[in-house]
């Protein structure tokens, strides 16, 4: 497994392998999860962190936090549905993990269906200098 300057993985199969064994068995139970409720989503490492995409835009992700996994919806605020907490200024929302147990299957199927369905233009915040919801 290479990987790039400064031991910063270049892929989420070597994100996942650098974890301590609890947080890996979150961050592979995370990923199996998001790869099956986004199939046609392209994931990749973005800013040192998993990322899956729809479109261009970051929709779900996942980092490593001191005491704990963190899951990432950008558009996670404007979902119908409860569970997560508000993070940042802008739509996103979070939930963190400290147990694989924690981690709740059906409600993050959930949150991936919402993920579809409510997104912000993250894609092109930088560009029109504000956030538009697309769908």
């Amino acid at each position: 497994m290479a990987m790039q300057d400064a031991g910063k993985p270049r892929t989420i199969e070597e994100f996942n392998a650098i974890q301590d064994p609890e947080d890996r068995q979150i961050c592979e139970l995370l990923r199996q999860v998001i790869d099956d409720g986004l199939p046609e989503a392209e994931s990749r490492i973005w800013h040192a962190h998993p990322v899956w995409f729809l479109a261009g835009n970051p929709i779900v992700g996942y980092s490593k936090l001191k005491s704990c996994v963190r899951l990432l919806f950008w558009s996670g605020q404007s979902f119908d549905v409860p569970g997560l907490a508000p993070e940042g200024t802008f739509k996103a929302a979070e939930k963190r993990y400290a147990s694989v147990a924690q981690v709740d299957v059906d409600e993050l199927r959930t949150w991936l269906e919402q993920a579809r369905l409510i997104q912000w233009d993250y894609k092109n915040i930088v560009k029109k200098r504000r956030l538009d919801r697309i769908s």
